[in-house]
C-alpha cells in the first residue's frame, strides 16, 4: 500500500483539518464542557503527523513495533479521539457524542485502558511529556538488546504534544534535560505554542525563552507555522534526520483557530464556545454552519488512506520478525516473552533466603535480590535518582546506560525524582520491560503525581522507596518520612509492602515481579534489622497475603494481638517475649500490605484477626491513622504522630516511643494489668 506524500498537500487536507476541529467544537459543545481551543489550534499539525508519518494499526491497536502518540495536554482530549475516530479505531460517532459523559469511552481527559489507541493517561500537566521519554527510552534499549543489523526489529518513533503548561511544570525540565543528556534521537515533542493560558496571555507569568532552553538540554530545535502542512512535515523529516538529539518542533499556533471572537483568547481554553460562535466558526473554516459532527465521505477516504499504510507496515514487520526468529530463535523467544510480559522460567529459584538470626536492612536485602535476579531477567530495567548506593538499586555487573548507548539496563535518573515516576510509567505502558526506580521514601512526595497516574492506570511500576522511617536518624525530619506511609496507603490501587525483615524482602520482590496489574511500592528500610524466626519458611506466600500470624501463643488462644509493619515488626516480637515474661498469651501478625490484606477472604482475615479477640496494639514509626481499622475501638495504636528529631536512628527511635517496652505498656494498659 502505498503512504501518501509527506510534502504533497491538497484541498481534501485542509478539509481534514478542519474537520477535526468541527467535531472538536461539537464535542464540546454538546458535553457543555471541555476545551476546544487546542485542538482548534493544533488540528493541522495533528492531522499532517497521522496522515503522513504516524505508523500504526487501528485493526491491531496493541501492534508493538506502531509510533506511540502521547498528548500531554490531555485537556485537549476532543483532538486524539477525533483523530481515533477518523483513523478507525474502535471509537465511533457515538461515542464522539458522549465526550465526557459516565460510561463513555471519551473521558475528559485521555485515560489509558479506557479508549483504545490511548498509549497512556494524561492530564496532570508534564505527565505524557516525561512519559514520553520513558517510552522513547524504552524503544531504544529495547532496539539495542534486540534488532541486530538485518533486522531490526524495534524500530519506531515517540511523538508528544506539549504545551505552555507542560512547559511551565517543573517536571517538563527534569525529563528534557535527561532526554536531551541521553541523546533520545527517536522522541519529537510538537510545542503548541499559542501563548495563552486560563489565565491570560502567557506573558502574565512566563516568559521563558524556549528554544535557548531546550537546545541547552541538547534537543534539536525547529520553530514552524502550525497552520503550513508542507513546512511541518519538512521539520518532521529534519527532526528525523538529526537522530542523535531528540527534537522539539515549536508550533505557532492560535488557540480556538477559526473561531471569530474567541481565536487567541483565554475564553478559547475551557468552556465550550457557544451555538452561536461555533456557527461562525464553521462558516469561517468552509464547514456546514448547520451539521454536526461532520465527517464527509472524502476525508473518511484520506484517513482510510494512512490507515491501510499502517496495516501494511505491520504486515512488512510481521514479516521482519519471522526472518529474525528464523535466524536468531534464542533471541527472538526472549523477545516474544518480554513482549508478553511472560518471566523466564525458573526464574524465582535465583531468590536468596536469610537464616534466622542474621541482621541485614531490608535495602541491602532488596540489592541482593536485584543481584540474584537481574540475571536471569533480561528486560528488568531501572535506576535511581542520584541515590544508588543508599537505594541498592543496581544489580552487580550492571551496565549503566550512556549517552548514545543504550545496551545497558541500569538509568541514572539524576536528582529527577518527578520525571523518574512519569518515565517509569511510560516504559511501563510502552511494554517489553519491567521498569523500577528508587529514592528516598520521603522524597516518594516529589513524585506522587506520577504515582498516582500509574495507580489510575494500573501500570506495572516497581516503586523501590528506602530509609522508610525516623530510624534514618542524623538527617533528622527533613529526611524522617513519618506520614508518607498513611499517604501512600490512601492511593487506590497501589499496592503498597512494607517487609518485616530481608525474607519478606524477597517475598515483596516476588510478589512485584508475579503480579503485574497495578504499581507496587516497596517499603524498604536503611537500619539493619534482625531476620526473624520463621520468616525464611513462611514468607514467600505469606507476605502475598498481605498479613499473617508470624509468632502465635504458646499454647490456647491469645489475650493480645499485636500488629506492625516493617522494622517494627521486630519489635512487636521483642514486645511479645516482655509480655510473656508477666503471663501474657500473645500473638504478632506482620502486616507488611493492608491491600492485599483487604484482598484476602473474610475467613483468612478471621483466622489472623479473629474479631473475638480485641485487645489489640499495633506499632508502626508513622503516623497511627488508619491502623485504628484493625485495632478497633477497644485497642491501643504505638506510633509517632508528629516529625522526628536528628539523632542517631536508635536514639530517635527510643525518644519517640518505638520500643518494647512501650508496646508492651500499651498492651499490659488494655488488658487492665
Amino acid at each position: 500500500m502505498q503512504a501518501l506524500s509527506p510534502l504533497s498537500y491538497d484541498d481534501i487536507d485542509l478539509l481534514s483539518a478542519n474537520v477535526i476541529r468541527g467535531l472538536a467544537m461539537d464535542g464540546v459543545q454538546k458535553a457543555d464542557s471541555g476545551h476546544p481551543g487546542m485542538p482548534m489550534g493544533m488540528a493541522t499539525v495533528a492531522h499532517v503527523l497521522w496522515t503522513r508519518f504516524l505508523r500504526h494499526n487501528p485493526g491491531d491497536p496493541q501492534w508493538f513495533n506502531r509510533d506511540r502518540f502521547v498528548l500531554s495536554g490531555g485537556h485537549g482530549s476532543m483532538l486524539i479521539y477525533s483523530l481515533l475516530h477518523l483513523a478507525g479505531y474502535a471509537v465511533p460517532m457515538e461515542q464522539l457524542k458522549q465526550f465526557r459523559q459516565l460510561g463513555s469511552i471519551t473521558p475528559g481527559h485521555p485515560e489509558y485502558g479506557v479508549t483504545p489507541g490511548v498509549e497512556t493517561t494524561t492530564g496532570p500537566l508534564g505527565q505524557g511529556f516525561a512519559a514520553g521519554v520513558g517510552m522513547a527510552l524504552t524503544e531504544q534499549f529495547l532496539a539495542a538488546t534486540f534488532n541486530r543489523a538485518d533486522t531490526p526489529i524495534v524500530d519506531h518513533w515517540t511523538y508528544v504534544f506539549a504545551g505552555d503548561g507542560d512547559m511551565e511544570e517543573g517536571i517538563s525540565h527534569e525529563a528534557a534535560s535527561l532526554a536531551g543528556h541521553l541523546g533520545l534521537g527517536k522522541l519529537i515533542c510538537f510545542y503548541d505554542d499559542n501563548q495563552i493560558t486560563i489565565d491570560g496571555p502567557t506573558e502574565l507569568s512566563y516568559s521563558d525563552d524556549v528554544p535557548l532552553r531546550f537546545r541547552a538540554y541538547g534537543w534539536h530545535v525547529q520553530r514552524v507555522s502550525a497552520y503550513d502542512m508542507p513546512g511541518i512535515a519538512a521539520a518532521i523529516l529534519e527532526a528525523q534526520r538529526v537522530s542523535p538529539k531528540p527534537s522539539l518542533i515549536i508550533c505557532r499556533s492560535h488557540i480556538g483557530y477559526g473561531s471569530p471572537n474567541k481565536q487567541d483568547t483565554a475564553e478559547a481554553h475551557g468552556a465550550p464556545l457557544g451555538e452561536d460562535e461555533v456557527r461562525l466558526a464553521k462558516d469561517a473554516l468552509g464547514l456546514p454552519p448547520g451539521e454536526h459532527f461532520w465527517v464527509p465521505d472524502e476525508v473518511r477516504a484520506r484517513y482510510g488512506q494512512a490507515t491501510r499504510a499502517g496495516a501494511a507496515s505491520q504486515e512488512t514487520w510481521d514479516d521482519l520478525v519471522a526472518r529474525y526468529a528464523a535466524a536468531h530463535g534464542d533471541l527472538a523467544a526472549t523477545f516474544r516473552a518480554a513482549v508478553a510480559g511472560v518471566l523466564p522460567a525458573g526464574w524465582e529459584a535465583a531468590l536468596p533466603a536469610w537464616d534466622a538470626g542474621a541482621k541485614v536492612s531490608t535495602r541491602v536485602a532488596s540489592g541482593k535480590v536485584l543481584d540474584a535476579i537481574a540475571p536471569r531477567l533480561p528486560t528488568l530495567i531501572g535506576g535511581s535518582a542520584d541515590l544508588t548506593p543508599s537505594n541498592n538499586t543496581r544489580p552487580k555487573d550492571a551496565v549503566d546506560i550512556k549517552p548514545g548507548d543504550f545496551a545497558g539496563r541500569y538509568v541514572r535518573f539524576g536528582v529527577r525524582e518527578h520525571a523518574m515516576g512519569a518515565m517509569l510509567n511510560g516504559m511501563a505502558v510502552h511494554g517489553g520491560v519491567i521498569p523500577y526506580g528508587g529514592t528516598f521514601l520521603v522524597f516518594s512526595d516529589y513524585m506522587r503525581g506520577a504515582v498516582r497516574v500509574a495507580a489510575i492506570m494500573k501500570a506495572p511500576v516497581i516503586f523501590v522507596w528506602t530509609h522508610d522511617s525516623v530510624g534514618v536518624g542524623e538527617d533528622g525530619p527533613t529526611h524522617q518520612p513519618v506520614e508518607h506511609m498513611a499517604a501512600l496507603r490512601a492511593i487506590p490501587d497501589l499496592v503498597v509492602i512494607r517487609p518485616a525483615d530481608a525474607n519478606e524482602t524477597a517475598a515483596a520482590w516476588r510478589f512485584a515481579l508475579t503480579h503485574r496489574d497495578r504499581p507496587v511500592a516497596l517499603l524498604l528500610s536503611r537500619q539493619n534489622l534482625p531476620v526473624l524466626p520463621g520468616t525464611k519458611e513462611g514468607s514467600r506466600d505469606a507476605v502475598a497475603r498481605g498479613a499473617y500470624v508470624l509468632a502465635d501463643a504458646p499454647a490456647g488462644a491469645p489475650e493480645v494481638i499485636l500488629l506492625a509493619a516493617g522494622s517494627e515488626v521486630s519489635v512487636a516480637v521483642a514486645a511479645r517475649d516482655l509480655l510473656a515474661g508477666k503471663g501474657v498469651a500473645c500473638r504478632v501478625v506482620s502486616m507488611p500490605s493492608w491491600e492485599l490484606f483487604e484482598a484476602q477472604d473474610a475467613s483468612y482475615r478471621e483466622s489472623v484477626l479473629p474479631r473475638a479477640i480485641t485487645a489489640r496494639v499495633s506499632v508502626e514509626a508513622g503516623i497511627t491513622m488508619g491502623w485504628e481499622r484493625y485495632t478497633g475501638l477497644a485497642g491501643a495504636n504505638v506510633g509517632i504522630n508528629r516529625f522526628g528529631e536528628s539523632g542517631k536512628g536508635p536514639a530517635v527511635m527510643a525518644h519517640l516511643g518505638i520500643t518494647a517496652e512501650n508496646v508492651a505498656q500499651k498492651a499490659l494498659e488494655i488488658l487492665g494489668k
